[in-house]
């Protein structure tokens, strides 16, 4: 089959095609034919070498999320059966054998049955971020009808989730955005969009009861200005710092996202029953690889960049 692996650790020209055996699922796994994946920050991150010590060896086959169907199941599987649609991750650093190749195994804990209503594309392109935003928006905030939000980077994979959810839900949302990402966030149903380029949000805005930081720096720094006492911040890349949070009187969290059954379960239901959207804003094949990584890392992508296999 054919894989994207790399072999050295650097930029996009370390991307490979390569053949190698199909994988076989053991105890607990399931194997795909993979339809589709999409690319995420963190595949950047793995590529370049930034996590070399929790990779055992390369060469290694890069890709987290994933779509496809069920070919066979390992023992102790019983809940999914071969010929059903599913969709999560295979990252190799969570017991998968990555998404960027024609068939993967994976631990079933990390799948469930894709939603109904979207294809292969979009599914793949919604695992992390989706499952970040059911994370974030139902877990760690709680979030409830007349609270209200700022949502960092509404425009991004994650934000564009996130905002959904939370007007779903009743809250106030407010985003951050620029350019064409003001009117594609006023559509998804912000309430208030500040452009991150000729506005400074903590000048505008306060008294909110939860934060959704997925940009970090400066902008995670600032938003604590914003927050109510008692109020929540999630982070995507910031660690809390406990003299800050006692200053500002509010909770600091940082999110390490688990895509689990029961997260993707609850991203199925907000689809197919409260019919969240999924943004791919562009599709490559697996053999433009490089191409798709180019794209992501020197374009302005607003939702996900899908990689389609079959």
């Amino acid at each position: 089959m054919k894989a994207v692996q790399i072999h050295t650790y650097g930029g996009v020209n370390k991307l490979e095609i390569v053949d190698i055996e199909k994988p076989k699922p053991g105890k607990g796994q399931v194997l795909l034919q993979v339809y589709a994946s999409s690319i995420n920050p963190f595949d950047i991150v793995m590529r370049e070498g930034y996590v070399q010590k929790m990779i055992p060896s390369l060469p290694v086959t890069l890709g987290s999320d994933v779509a496809g169907v069920v070919v066979k199941v390992g023992e102790g599987v019983d809940h999914l059966h071969v010929g059903e649609k599913v969709y999560g991750q295979a990252i190799v650093l969570a017991g998968g054998s990555g998404a960027f190749a024609e068939f993967a195994v994976t631990p079933v804990t990390s799948i469930a049955k894709m939603p109904e209503n979207i294809g292969f594309n979009e599914a793949a392109a919604v695992v992390l971020t989706g499952v970040s935003a059911v994370q974030a928006i139902c877990e760690h905030f709680n979030l409830q009808s007349g609270q209200k939000i700022l949502i960092h980077g509404g425009a991004g994979g994650i934000g564009t989730i996130a905002i959904q959810m939370a007007k779903l839900i009743g809250a106030y949302v407010a985003t951050t955005a620029t350019g064409e990402g003001i009117d594609y966030v006023k559509k998804l149903g912000a309430d208030m969009v500040i452009d991150y380029k000729s506005q400074e949000f903590d000048q505008l805005i306060f008294n909110y009861d939860a934060v959704f930081d997925t940009v970090g720096g400066q902008t995670y720094e600032k938003s604590f200005k914003v927050l109510k006492k008692d109020g929540i911040i999630v982070s995507m890349l910031a660690k809390p710092d406990k003299n800050v949070m006692e200053q500002y009187g509010v909770i600091a969290i940082a999110q390490a996202t688990k895509v689990t059954t029961e997260h993707l379960d609850m991203l199925r239901n907000f689809i197919t029953v409260e019919n969240v959207t999924v943004h791919v804003d562009k599709v490559f094949p697996l053999d433009k690889i490089k191409k798709a990584f180019k794209a992501k890392e020197t374009g302005d992508i607003k939702g996900k960049i899908a990689i389609e296999i079959k």
